[in-house]
């Protein structure tokens, strides 16, 4: 039988309940609180939140430690995926992009070398930064450097590419090995990648002005070396064949975005010597 509200045996309860929904709810607001200046872009809204917050000098100043702290993980974990944006604008503007980019798009989850993925579109968006458009596409690469280094490893399937003496192009799909990916850009990405690595001389960063101003483009395949991810620098055609090939089309189909003056013998012997390639699959149906 329900118990009525006039039930003594269950009035105590529920009376338990109904507080503890209310302590819920309080703690629940105050949480929302928290997160809001946690994350608040500016100081002064942190301090204003906070001081809605019980103890208010107590938690002020232990937000603007975690604050602190936050954004000093948020500019070590970014330097580690995107050293040449960091090269590229500098030690102290890397730092208050970071921070700016940790208020617009905080981290998920714990482990902060999973952040980064919508640093190159929030990059290409800023109105500030309009004067540098090359920086979102060196950003890419970085990512892609990084997820590459991430990736799982996964054995080269040898045998399988006999297939490709026994069928046709329509027949075949070609597969990438795990963290290889084909970048395209209207900016000479490549260059300014090496241009800016450790050690790289003054010849490679008169070449990167050079190719920024006359507006040259480059393509990249980013793939595993042993344990470190490097960059090969790749004509349009490859790219194309790499792209395509990406997306899952036939080998035929590859073939045919890549064009007519594509090598794809050459690719093939590139592909294999770099380990580009992990495989050869016959098309169902």
């Amino acid at each position: 039988m329900n118990a009525s509200p006039r039930d003594p045996g269950r009035g105590a309860d529920a009376q338990r309940e109904v507080a503890g929904t209310a302590e819920e709810a309080a703690e629940s607001e105050r949480q929302r609180a928290l997160l809001g200046a946690l994350f608040a872009a500016r100081a002064v809204e942190a301090e204003a939140l906070a001081a809605a917050l019980d103890g208010e000098g107590d938690v002020a100043a232990g937000l603007r430690a975690y604050r602190s702290n936050a954004h000093a993980s948020a500019e070590r974990a970014l330097a580690v995926t995107f050293p040449t944006l960091r090269a590229l604008i500098g030690a102290e503007d890397f730092a208050q992009l970071a921070r700016e980019f940790w208020h617009a798009h905080p981290p998920q989850r714990g482990d902060l070398g999973d952040w980064g993925d919508a640093l190159p579109a929030w990059l290409a968006a800023h109105a500030a930064l309009a004067a540098w458009p090359y920086l979102a596409d060196c950003a890419r690469l970085d990512l892609a450097l990084h997820r590459c280094e991430r990736a799982r490893d996964a054995a080269i399937e040898t045998a399988s590419f006999a297939l490709l003496g026994e069928h046709a192009p329509g027949a075949l799909r070609l597969r990438l090995s795990p963290g290889v990916q084909c970048l395209t850009s209207r900016w000479p990405i490549v260059t300014l990648h090496a241009a800016h690595a450790t050690g790289a001389d003054a010849a490679l960063f008169e070449r990167a002005r050079a190719r920024i101003e006359a507006g040259e483009g480059e393509a990249a395949v980013v793939a595993r070396d042993g344990f470190r991810a490097v960059v090969h620098r790749i004509g349009a055609p490859g790219a194309a064949f790499m792209q395509a090939v990406a997306l899952d089309a036939r080998l035929s189909d590859a073939l045919t975005a890549a064009g007519a003056g594509f090598d794809f013998a050459a690719w093939l012997a590139d592909a294999l010597r770099c380990r580009w390639l992990q495989r050869v699959e016959r098309c169902e149906g």
